[in-house]
C-alpha cells in the first residue's frame, strides 16, 4: 500500500500529485481511500494512535490477501490538527471522487455533510459526528455505527445505575460533566438533559476550552465543593490527562469518574502514572493486541517493515479503533462488490455496502477480531447499527482491562430523539426524507 502524506504546506504541489496520484492508483485498479488524519497539533497524541492502527489494516489486506477480489486498496493522508477549516480544505484535496472519509472530528463531520451529500462521498464517523445521522431516510451518506454519542450516554448513566443498585438509585444523585467546549464535547448535553428529566438526577456542566485544556483547577476546585457522586467526562487530547491529573489532586475517588470512548487511551492515563488506577472509561472495541488479526499484522506488516508512523501504536485502545475503522471500510467494500461486480468500486456503490453490511458474530471471528469489533448490521432506517451498546474498561495501573459486559443503549430513549432532530433538520433543508420500504 502507498501512503501519501500531504500537509496544508505544500498545497500547491498536493493539489497537482494528488490528482495526478488518484489517476494513476484508478488506472492500476486501486480503491482510493482518503485519510483525515491529525499526526500534528494538541490532539496528536491520540490521532496518531488511529492513523497507524487505520493504514495498517488496509496494508495487511493488500499484503496478505492481495487487496479485495484483487482490488488494492491506495491510502492518502492529508493533516487537518483536529481544524475544521482544514479538514474541510483536506476533503477538497483528496476525498472527492474516492470511497468513504472519515474525518475522525465532530467539527468537520458537520462541516463535510452536505458538501460529501453532493459529491455522493459516503462519511462513515464511527461513533463520533452528528448523532441524528443515524436517521438514514434523511441522512443518507452519513454512517455512524456501532453507536453514537447519545447511545453512549445513556449506556453510561445505566453503567452508573448498575454500580448503585439499579436506575430508581439514580434519583438525588448529582453529577458533574466535564467536556471540551466543542461541537464534539456539546453533543450528548441534550440527552442528559432528558436522562436527568426521566431519572431524577442533576448534573453540574464544566466545559474546557479548546484553547485552554491543560488549565483546569478552577473546574475541579469547583468539583471538590460541590461533591458529585460521579463525574463523567467527554474530553479529548490534552485535555483528558489534565483532568485525570487533576481529579487525582482532589482525591476524587477514580472509579466514579468515568470518561466516554475518547477518553479511555493509554495517552490519556499514562502522564498521571499510579494516580490515575482506578479510572474508567467506555469504549466499543477491545484493549491489547491478544486476538488472532494481530498475529496476521506480525507476519505481513510489522516483521516487513510496513508499519505505518513508527509502528509503536499496536494494541493501543486508539490504535485498535482505527483498525476498527479501516475493517469495516473494507468490508464495505466486499459487500458493494458482492452486488455491483469485483472491481473498484465508487463512492456511491460503498455507500450502498455501508447500508447493507451485516457483520455477524461468526464473521467477525472469521477476521480474528472476536472480542476487538463488535458485529455490526446497518439498515436504511439505522445508519447506527442496530445494537448500539459500550463495554466499560478501567486502567489498573499499566494496562486498560474490560470490567463490564456490552451495556446496550436506551434506544427507546435515543432513537425518538434521533428521528426528531433528523426530522427538523430535513425541514430546514427542504429534504424529503426517502422512503426505505
Amino acid at each position: 500500500m502507498n501512503i501519501k502524506h500531504l500537509t496544508m504546506a505544500t498545497v500547491g504541489a498536493a493539489l497537482a500529485f494528488t490528482a495526478f496520484a488518484a489517476t494513476s492508483a484508478q488506472a492500476q485498479g486501486a480503491q482510493e481511500i482518503p485519510a483525515l488524519v491529525y499526526r500534528t497539533g494538541p490532539f496528536a497524541p491520540n490521532g496518531v494512535s488511529i492513523a497507524d492502527g487505520y493504514s495498517d489494516y488496509y496494508t495487511l489486506i493488500n499484503e496478505r490477501d492481495g487487496g479485495v477480489n484483487g482490488v488494492k486498496f491506495n491510502v492518502t493522508e492529508c493533516d487537518t490538527a483536529y481544524k475544521t477549516d482544514r479538514g474541510v480544505e483536506c476533503y477538497d484535496r483528496i476525498a472527492k471522487g474516492t470511497t468513504v472519509v472519515s474525518p475522525y472530528s465532530t467539527g468537520i463531520t458537520y462541516a463535510l455533510i452536505e458538501k460529501a451529500t453532493a459529491d455522493k462521498v459516503p462519511i462513515l464517523s464511527m461513533g463520533y459526528g452528528r448523532t441524528s445521522a443515524a436517521d438514514g431516510r434523511v441522512f443518507p451518506y452519513v454512517f455512524n455505527f456501532p453507536a453514537t454519542y447519545w447511545s453512549q450516554a445513556t449506556s453510561v448513566i445505566q453503567h452508573i445505575a448498575n454500580e448503585e443498585g439499579g436506575l430508581a438509585k439514580l434519583k438525588g444523585q448529582n453529577f458533574a460533566f466535564i467536556y471540551l467546549d466543542h461541537p464534539y464535547g456539546r453533543e450528548p448535553i441534550a440527552t442528559l438533559d432528558v436522562l436527568a428529566d426521566k431519572f431524577g438526577f442533576t448534573y453540574d456542566k464544566y466545559p474546557v476550552p479548546t484553547g485552554s485544556m491543560t488549565e483546569q483547577k478552577s473546574i475541579w476546585l469547583q468539583i471538590r465543593r460541590s461533591k458529585p457522586e460521579y463525574a463523567i467526562m467527554w474530553g479529548w487530547g490534552a485535555m483528558n490527562s489534565t483532568a485525570i491529573k487533576e481529579a487525582a489532586a482532589i482525591k476524587f475517588p477514580m472509579d466514579h469518574f468515568i470518561g466516554n470512548w475518547w477518553s479511555g487511551d493509554e495517552a490519556d492515563v499514562t502522564p498521571a502514572g499510579m494516580d490515575a488506577k482506578g479510572y474508567k472509561a467506555a469504549t466499543f472495541n477491545g484493549v491489547g493486541d491478544r486476538y488472532g488479526v494481530y498475529a496476521d499484522l506480525q507476519d505481513f506488516v510489522y516483521s516487513k517493515g510496513l508499519a505505518a508512523g513508527s509502528g509503536d501504536r499496536k494494541g493501543r485502545v486508539l490504535y485498535n479503533r482505527g483498525l476498527i475503522n479501516a475493517v469495516y471500510v473494507v468490508e464495505a467494500v466486499r459487500t458493494a462488490q458482492a452486488k455491483f461486480g469485483k472491481r473498484v468500486m465508487t463512492g456511491e456503490e460503498v455507500r450502498w455496502g455501508l447500508e447493507n453490511l451485516n457483520l455477524t458474530a461468526a464473521q467477525i471471528k472469521d477476521l480474528g477480531l472476536k472480542g476487538l469489533a463488535p458485529p455490526v448490521r446497518v439498515t436504511c432506517e439505522n445508519h447506527e447499527g442496530d445494537n448500539p451498546a459500550i463495554l466499560i474498561q478501567q486502567w489498573n495501573g499499566s494496562e486498560w482491562e474490560i470490567k463490564t459486559d456490552w451495556i446496550p443503549a436506551m434506544s427507546d430513549v435515543v432513537r425518538p430523539l434521533i428521528e426528531q432532530d433528523a426530522a427538523q433538520y430535513a425541514k430546514e433543508n427542504n429534504i424529503t426524507p426517502r422512503s426505505c420500504s
